[in-house]
């Protein structure tokens, strides 16, 4: 005579009872990083096309918490084109048709986008045009977007750099009017030489307060 059988249950759980609730995503994790073997790409620093008069100098620091320079962080930038428009232009990524290798842009158009490893000294640099403001955006003041990844982040970060020689569209910016003045601070880069700009990213406020953290920005 055949023998009843019963489906073993999960550990914890008594015959009969409703399924448990799903389980919650496993969230992101950090692994490396690994931004040097891939993503950089030749040229990337380079969004000013080449000889182009009024190109300028953005360069800067990231630093982590405790102050220590971060050698393996890569920065993406995005900025406005001279007449305003955010549609940019194809060409940072151009690949060699027979090889497939990237070979950068073509030195002659404004792409409006770069990408930028730091140095074994936390360091970076970046060569533009000057910021403009959004088309059709009357109120926001001229700034470069950026978007940070390093090490430690289980989410890249975003913020802006904007410019001292517009201090009176500041005062109407959207998103520098409604910040502390002393919030405000760290998204104003600093005049350093004729067309050079010195901005620095802090990761985290350090324990002393010498460094306060990079306003950084939530997208909804």
């Amino acid at each position: 005579m055949p023998r009843a059988t019963t489906r073993p249950q999960p550990a914890g759980r008594e015959p009969g009872a409703a399924p448990a609730a799903p389980l919650a995503p496993t969230p992101s994790q950090t692994i490396g990083p690994f931004f040097g073997y891939a993503l950089p790409f030749p040229g990337g620093g380079q969004i000013a096309p080449a000889g182009h008069p009024d190109t300028v100098t953005v360069h800067g620091l990231v630093r982590d918490g405790t102050g220590a320079p971060v050698p393996d962080a890569l920065l993406e930038f995005w900025q406005a084109g001279p007449d305003g428009s955010l549609t940019g232009a194809p060409g940072s990524l151009r690949r060699d048709p027979a090889t497939g290798a990237v070979i950068g842009r073509d030195g002659v158009d404004f792409t409006g986008f770069g990408r930028v490893p730091t140095d074994a000294d936390g360091r970076y640099v970046l060569r533009t045009l000057p910021a403009t403001a959004p088309a059709g955006r009357p109120d926001a003041a001229p700034y470069l977007a950026v978007c940070v990844f390093a090490r430690g982040l289980l989410h890249h970060l975003a913020t802006r750099v904007y410019f001292p020689e517009h201090a009176t569209a500041h005062a109407a910016d959207p998103l520098l009017a409604q910040l502390p003045t002393e919030r405000a601070r760290t998204l104003l880069a600093r005049a350093d030489g004729p067309g050079r700009y010195r901005f620095d990213v802090q990761l985290q406020q350090t324990a002393d307060g010498t460094h306060e953290e990079t306003v950084f920005l939530a997208f909804r």
